[in-house]
């Protein structure tokens, strides 16, 4: 990871600006599945416990922006997935294999509450939802025959709903990876296809953890389709693209930075948001990522007050991101579990397992009547033979690039968070 120094400050920014980005940091940080978790277990955990989960994970999903946004382009995926799937892993993890995990994920909290503190945020983002849909799921693929421990089994069943499911991977990779994409497609509503690529399973694949989720939800206050208009949108300060913006003059929850501007625009419900942090210069973006810290984070989100009149102008976008995160998690800290001498030795007693692979993919659409978003996590383990055998694999107008986000007003979790460098894709 690029180390760079960073002001726990707030960068000031003009208002509007910062509504914009307020809004699309929606907010949902912990949604990552799709469907209702039957096999969760009835105890709320302690608040405190779910209050350091959410900051946890919300520095992650910090961490892991900074490793991807090296990428050009647009971006998007969901922390929240990546953070669901791993934690699965995790809990079959020992010794500094586990300590490793838990440093760069931020886990803070003992095993047994984590996890548990994980399966009730799971089960609350999980609940019947009368404004919007919000659902996820967990499932273990684990190779035929192959014997898992009791524990591990139980845990994941009951912290995180995930179904067992057994495949023959050595003999039928390929049906495996078939089946375990039409799971995806099924808990995303389509949204998310080809999860697995065709070579990324083999014979000596045992397990494949894998997370979905889905959400579709309105506006509060829907944009009027016929004010939407093909505008000029700043790709930078030399070249210009044509996209179709809209607008809305509202009520909003506003922070000016001094150099950028955050924006909350809610959801039906209020329980969910979309926050928009908008640079003010067209070419700002960088200076803004560069300030992106979760304790930044934090503090800006807290500044968002009320403001009777906003003059919003957003783009319409549509975009998908698909990342194979080992590179970017070893960079962050986590590379014992990438290796031969990983500790999995949690879910099947014997150290005989690696991480080969941890895919993410994800999908957003926001128009005039709301957003639809999809995402779906695998992380994918195999016999340690196979690693000596393979190579490492106010006025706010939004007409630049931005960061976006949506998150959980309940609990303040991200859910999703992206940046918009072109609205065409």
């Amino acid at each position: 990871m690029t180390s760079r120094r960073i002001a726990q400050e707030p960068i000031r920014a003009p208002l509007c600006a910062l509504e914009t980005c307020g809004k699309f940091l929606l907010r949902i940080f912990l949604a990552s599945m799709i469907l209702p978790m039957s096999g969760l277990s009835a105890e709320t955990p302690p608040s405190a416990d779910s209050a350091a989960v959410v900051e946890g994970n919300n520095a992650f999903a910090i961490d892991l922006y900074s490793q991807l946004r090296t990428q050009g382009g647009n971006l998007f995926f969901s922390p929240d997935s990546i953070s669901t799937a791993l934690a699965m892993t995790y809990a079959g993890a020992r010794g500094d294999t586990a300590s490793e995990m838990a440093k760069t994920l931020h886990f803070t909290l003992p095993p047994e509450r984590l996890h548990s503190a994980m399966g009730g945020l799971l089960r609350d983002l999980n609940a019947p939802h009368d404004a919007y849909t919000l659902r996820m799921a967990n499932a273990l693929w684990a190779q035929q025959g192959y014997t898992f421990l009791d524990d591990y089994l139980k845990l994941t069943k009951s912290d995180y709903g995930a179904g067992f499911k057994q495949v023959d991977f050595k003999d039928a990779a390929e049906a495996a990876r078939l089946s375990i994409n039409r799971w995806v497609e099924q808990q995303t509503d389509d949204k998310i296809k080809d999860l697995l690529h065709p070579g990324v399973l083999t014979p000596r694949t045992k397990l494949v953890l894998t997370n979905a989720m889905y959400f579709k939800g309105d506006w509060q206050t829907q944009f009027d389709k016929a004010e939407t208009r093909e505008e000029d949108f700043h790709l930078s300060t030399v070249q210009i693209a044509k996209a179709p913006m809209m607008h809305r003059d509202s009520g909003f929850n506003y922070f000016d930075g001094g150099t950028f501007q955050i924006l909350e625009v809610p959801y039906k419900s209020d329980e969910l948001s979309m926050i928009i942090l908008l640079p003010n210069a067209v070419d700002g973006l960088f200076a803004l990522e560069q300030s992106l810290i979760a304790p930044n984070i934090k503090h800006w989100l807290g500044q968002l007050r009320p403001v009777p009149k906003v003059i919003l102008t957003l783009p319409k976008f549509k975009m998908t991101g698909q990342f194979e995160l080992r590179d970017s998690l070893g960079a962050m800290g986590m590379t014992l579990a990438f290796d031969a001498h990983a500790d999995f030795s949690g879910m099947t007693g014997n150290r005989d397992f690696f991480i080969s692979a941890v895919i993410h993919k994800a999908y957003i659409d926001v128009d005039e009547e709301g957003t639809e978003a999809a995402a779906s996590t695998a992380v994918v383990m195999r016999s340690m033979m196979a690693r000596m055998q393979e190579p490492p694999p106010a006025v706010f107008r939004a007409d630049h690039p931005f960061i976006f986000l949506i998150r959980d007003n309940r609990s303040g979790g991200i859910l999703f968070m992206g940046r918009v460098a072109d609205p065409a894709g």
